[in-house]
């Protein structure tokens, strides 16, 4: 039983959604997204509250219950509210600016990686003495806004010995102890 994919979507109040077939579009002000549903997956919206549900039971249809299931939820929560991620580059000579969509950061090495972030994101970066730099990013659409962090944080993953690296804020990071002295 799909506890996720049996539970109602409320749509709050400035969001429109509209299902025709299998593609579900949501509007608000934030922006709008769609979706294509699988086949064997229906949308219904009943008094602003949308109910996904599923022919049988079978395994492949119960993983695309309560996918299709969150995958509407998180549209309609991105265009009502929006999703934002915050990223932090800890390191000595790290920088981060950006010249409208243009991403520019120094990690380290040799040359400075320059990145064009998709326009449905809002980029914003931020420098403090004696903070580290951050980036952050808004959207509406939660898929993208992860794929351009996952794509900023892979320019330089965070080691473990000293803790150097793009690193999501408040994210917890396992630390090694080193080398110790031969006796």
């Amino acid at each position: 039983m799909s506890r996720i994919g049996n539970a109602p979507i409320t749509v709050p109040e400035g969001v429109e959604v509209t299902i025709n077939g299998q593609m579900v579009q949501v509007k608000g002000k934030m922006g709008s997204l769609e979706q294509e549903v699988h086949e064997n997956i229906s949308v219904t919206m009943t008094d602003g509250v949308i109910s996904v549900s599923r022919p049988n039971d079978q395994k492949e249809n119960r993983a695309m219950h309560g996918l299709f299931r969150a995958l509407i939820q998180n549209m309609v929560t991105g265009v009502h509210e929006g999703y934002s991620k915050t990223l932090e580059l800890v390191g000595v000579g790290y920088r981060a600016s950006n010249q409208g969509q243009m991403l520019d950061l120094s990690l380290g090495y040799s040359h400075n990686f320059i990145m064009e972030i998709p326009k449905e994101v809002k980029l914003e970066t931020t420098m403090e003495k004696g903070k580290s730099p951050t980036v952050k990013l808004t959207s509406h659409d939660k898929h993208l806004l992860g794929m351009v962090a996952a794509k900023i944080r892979s320019l330089r993953k965070v080691e473990p010995y000293k803790g150097k690296g793009v690193r999501f804020q408040g994210e917890q990071i396992r630390r090694k102890a080193g080398k110790t002295a031969a006796k």
